[in-house]
């Protein structure tokens, strides 16, 4: 949908509630933000002053649909499109994300409604005629690439200090120094958060960042590293300078996870793709944490951390209550991220064992895994980009197993005019049949009726 065609429709709304009372009204928000990084926003926010709720709604009722979605906060949802707010006051009544007071105030002025605004970038409005409402001087630090604290009221809202981390990923930027202290002061906050809050600002950095070593290095600095414990615990992980001269293992991974992003926008993949490979790309190292070790030689070693990597990325996971799909696609990721590195001596994978890497992937794909293993070998800086499985990725391609897993050749309807009904033992022999075709030894049909004659005698 155009962004021209929306505004439109809210200038009009606009124009009506200036009629109906208004004493202003501009767009807020991203939508600012957004307008001044050049950037085609998804949402446009109205906010309004000198109106109440009802009164915004029975002033837009007669043409537009209008969904009363937000009394106790003061929102209307027109078309399901627009938002218009009114202005409110927040106070806080207790701890975490939900101890506030909220209630809506059309009296309160255009200041005192951008001053309970998250970082400055966030806090500016603008006139449908173009003019830039600007009190705390949010273009500069936008142009500047600075997150700043807007004011005091920051501090109220823990969940601020997230928001935080995606939009440095999202956009490259910087916290100041004073916004990072004052966040410092709020890690103990975290518990109070719910999961579901949580979790949402960790999609938008999965699907939305450019740049996600800047989220993961601001957790860091701020502290808030220490209430997501495995982060946390790959940061003091030495790896071998020689294969990891980028330093520890969550300085690889904060690469990894750049390399990540930049490949997902190389292959076009959808939201729900980058998602996938930007958890993968972040989880793919954590069983390092428990299985790093020197060797007899002293050179650090993390054998089969792989696999060991499995159940700490699914509690990770859960615990944020990344939804079932996610999970199930990023853990065979996280498990198989390796298994290239024990047939590295030979020049090229055999077919059989790319059959079972698709097999083992399922959900996720061979396109998603070449992604995640060219990801990690790229995340070593100042050692050059590359993808090490291109090999695996050329037969997964030959078998039309780039996107998907095999499927059985033989099925029940095959083996009926052999003598077979449904039951225990026609199940067995199409699982074997299978296996068989996943070994190479079955390649069509007709192949699959042959080895069932040889393996088993009908009647």
């Amino acid at each position: 949908m155009k962004t021209d065609r929306r505004l439109e429709k809210a200038k009009a709304i606009a124009d009506r509630l200036l009629v109906a009372g208004a004493t202003d009204c501009m767009m807020v928000g991203g939508f600012v933000r957004d307008h001044l990084m050049g950037v085609e926003s998804k949402d446009i926010d109205i906010e309004i002053y000198g109106l109440g709720y009802n009164q915004i709604a029975k002033a837009l009722a007669s043409d537009y649909r209008v969904d009363l979605v937000g009394r106790s906060f003061g929102v209307v949802k027109v078309d399901n499109e627009i938002d218009i707010s009114m202005p409110r006051r927040e106070s806080k009544s207790g701890v975490g994300h939900k101890g506030f007071s909220v209630e809506p105030d059309p009296t309160m002025t255009p200041h005192e409604a951008a001053s309970r605004r998250d970082f400055t970038l966030n806090s500016m409005g603008m006139s449908f005629d173009g003019k830039i409402f600007d009190p705390f001087d949010g273009r500069k630090d936008l142009e500047k690439g600075i997150l700043r604290a807007t004011g005091p009221a920051f501090k109220d809202d823990p969940l601020r200090v997230l928001r935080g981390m995606q939009f440095a990923s999202r956009f490259g930027y910087e916290m100041d120094d004073a916004t990072t202290r004052v966040c410092r002061e709020m890690v103990d906050e975290f518990p109070h958060l719910s999961e579901e809050r949580v979790w949402e600002e960790w999609r938008k950095w999965a699907s939305k960042a450019r740049c996600p070593s800047k989220g993961l290095q601001l957790l860091e600095r701020t502290g808030w590293i220490a209430n997501f414990p495995i982060l946390e615990a790959m940061v003091p992980v030495p790896q071998d300078p020689d294969w990891h001269p980028e330093g520890n293992v969550f300085a690889h991974t904060y690469h990894t996870c750049d390399a990540a992003a930049e490949i997902a926008d190389r292959e076009g993949f959808d939201a729900g793709q980058r998602t996938v490979l930007l958890f993968a790309a972040l989880c793919h190292d954590f069983g390092k944490t428990t299985t790093t070790s020197k060797n007899k030689d002293g050179r650090w070693i993390a054998r089969r951390h792989s696999k060991e990597g499995v159940e700490h990325a699914r509690e990770f996971l859960v615990n944020m209550r990344a939804p079932g799909w996610l999970i199930e696609a990023v853990l065979p990721l996280v498990a198989e991220h390796m298994v290239h590195a024990a047939h590295s001596k030979h020049d090229e994978p055999s077919l059989r064992v790319v059959r079972r890497l698709a097999m083992r992937l399922s959900p996720a794909t061979i396109r998603l895994w070449s992604a995640v293993c060219e990801a990690d070998a790229s995340g070593r800086p100042p050692k050059p980009k590359r993808n090490p499985v291109t090999a695996w990725v050329s037969a997964a391609d030959e078998l039309a197993l780039q996107d998907d897993k095999p499927k059985p050749l033989l099925m029940g309807r095959h083996l009926i005019p052999l003598g077979y009904t449904c039951g225990p033992e026609m199940g067995d022999i199409l699982r074997a049949a299978f296996e068989a075709q996943l070994d190479g030894e079955i390649e069509t049909v007709e192949e699959g009726l042959e080895w069932v004659k040889s393996k088993y005698q009908t009647t």
